[in-house]
């Protein structure tokens, strides 16, 4: 069997001349290697120290060039908020103070001028804040949706638009007339205008029976509950329509025959604790700009809303709310694009109008002891539903008012 040569082996048969040259040429190929690791990675020399530059106002170590000289970030800083704030500083020695690192904030005066001096630009300030302005106002970009109703919610806009002009006349087709009768002071009650006032009321009440009666799907209710909702929707729509035709700079309003009465009158024709609250919501309507479809839409969801006490079929009504909600929605926001948060604000003044209609509920009891003669009767009949409401809510109050915590005796423990 052949065997593999031992190390020592391999070396017994070199002469010592041969030894010594592989030793030689050993220790010159460990010298190169060295050598050539030396070259490969020289040690490379320390950074030379940073120099800063003096600020040119108080010789501080500058950070860079500001408004156009090197300055510090003291110097940057001063010299920005006395431009942005326009100050008018006071020198109270002879305006020559010597500016230095230490001495700078005793004289704001001499330090501003000193800026100036050294070369500082107003205009750079401004170009740099325009700059922060333009940056921050990008994300403030909005993109503008379009919106385009439907064959049928544009049909639901017309019929209610045009149930609306047709029951409810615009104050620019009215022929104004108006009356000198009580209308310097507040009193309880005029009884003239009283009557006028009752007489239109109850035309009013009128019209927006027949407003009801051409509202998408209303008719298809039950008799019971369109009479539930028309009771308790009536005054909220009365209210509306009357806050529409304001005119705020004679603070007047007009109603269906061309009546303008001022806020002393509508006060004195029944309004009275009233009116003040009432005049306040036509105020809030005005920035709206509400048109005539905003204003029948507006008053078709005031009139269906499935929230109303003791109706039949609750569901049924919110079912056809649904499509009336959707095309003010839509409607609003095609005809103010650029506005998409007007829909909810108009929509939010149906709670204002049922607070204004509940205050009304309270102003028709006191209202019925100023009177001598009854209540016009449809204006009764209408009214019996926020009176009920007032009733209930008083009640509820008195309610809560006797519930105590503690123990109360049996009758019969005595």
């Amino acid at each position: 069997m052949l065997q593999e040569p031992s190390v020592t082996a391999c070396f017994t048969g070199l002469t010592e001349t041969d030894w010594q040259i592989h030793r030689i040429a050993q220790s010159v190929e460990t010298q190169s290697s060295s050598s050539e690791d030396l070259f490969a990675s020289p040690l490379s020399p320390p950074p030379p120290p940073r120099t800063y530059k003096p600020c040119f106002v108080c010789q501080d170590k500058s950070s860079g060039y500001h408004y156009g000289v090197s300055a510090c970030e003291g110097c940057k800083g001063f010299f920005r908020r006395s431009v942005q704030k326009n100050m008018v500083y006071t020198c109270h020695r002879d305006s020559n103070c010597i500016i230095n690192k230490i001495t700078r904030n005793r004289c704001q005066y001499c330090r501003l001028q000193r800026c100036f001096a050294a070369g500082m630009s107003k205009e750079s300030v401004r170009n740099d804040r325009s700059k922060r302005k333009e940056k921050k106002e990008t994300p403030k970009m909005t993109i503008i949706e379009t919106y385009e109703l439907t064959a049928e919610l544009g049909g639901v806009v017309e019929n209610i638009c045009r149930a609306h002009r047709e029951t409810f006349p615009s104050l620019c087709q009215l022929g104004k007339y108006t009356t000198n009768s009580s209308s310097d002071t507040r009193i309880q009650l005029d009884l003239g205008l009283w009557d006028k006032f009752s007489e239109l009321a109850t035309k009013c009440i009128i019209k927006v029976v027949e407003f009801a009666k051409r509202v998408p799907g209303f008719t298809g209710l039950t008799i019971t509950d369109q009479i539930t909702l028309l009771k308790a929707a009536c005054l909220d729509i009365l209210i509306l329509r009357i806050c529409t035709r304001y005119t705020p700079d004679q603070d007047t309003m007009t109603f269906s025959d061309g009546l303008t009465l001022t806020r002393t009158q509508i006060h004195n024709a029944g309004f009275g604790p009233l009116t003040d609250q009432v005049f306040t919501f036509a105020g809030q309507l005005l920035p709206l700009e509400m048109d005539d479809t905003e204003s029948g839409l507006l008053s078709a969801i005031c009139l269906v809303s499935g929230d109303r006490q003791d109706l039949e079929e609750p569901s049924k009504v919110e079912v056809l709310q649904e499509p009336l909600l959707e095309a003010l929605k839509i409607y609003s926001r095609k005809r103010r694009p650029s506005m998409p948060l007007m829909f909810p604000k108009v929509l939010m003044k149906i709670t204002d109008l049922r607070s204004i209609s509940a205050k009304g509920a309270e102003r028709v009891v006191t209202l019925k002891m100023e009177i001598p003669g009854s209540m016009p009767p449809l204006i009764q009949e209408m009214l019996e539903e926020m009176e009920n409401l007032q009733k209930q809510s008083e009640e509820e109050q008195r309610a809560d008012k006797n519930i105590t915590p503690t123990h109360t005796p049996c009758p019969h423990s005595t």
